[in-house]
């Protein structure tokens, strides 16, 4: 990607979570903006048009399974990449993540913070063909 400017979307309901990623991918020279819940998140993508979000999955008001699938639907948002970063180890939410567009899927307790940042840069600079290319695989964490 040729633009210095690299913006991330943050989602999560847990503000200790929210406030340590932030700080830490600011570090690294993004512009992050943080929401603390799927409604929240789903309005400023389409204000912000994030190059990137990370997404929790266990929120209040719209869960992030839900936020995904929104976002996906919608043009305006449908080919900004999304990681999922969440509590959740279950294949059953892996697999919904998957099939609901998300680019990679992220266990919390089972990665580092210099982790998701690696998996950020390469998504963010990941060269993508068209809004509708199909996202990659995510990794298995």
């Amino acid at each position: 990607m040729t633009d210095t400017f690299k913006s991330i979307l943050l989602v999560d309901d847990d503000m200790t979570l929210r406030e340590m990623y932030a700080e830490r991918l600011k570090a690294e020279g993004f512009q992050v903006n943080t929401a603390k819940d799927g409604e929240e998140a789903l309005r400023m993508a389409t204000e912000n048009h994030p190059n990137i979000i990370l997404l929790d999955i266990m929120m209040p008001k719209i869960n992030g399974l839900d936020v995904l699938k929104k976002l996906k639907e919608q043009p305006d948002t449908k080919s900004i990449p999304v990681i999922v970063l969440t509590a959740l180890i279950q294949d059953r939410e892996r697999m919904e993540s998957v099939t609901r567009g998300a680019d990679d899927y992220i266990v919390k307790s089972e990665t580092m913070p210099g982790e998701v940042i690696a998996k950020v840069h390469a998504l963010i600079d990941k060269p993508r063909t068209s809004a509708g290319e199909q996202p990659a695989k995510p990794s298995e964490a």
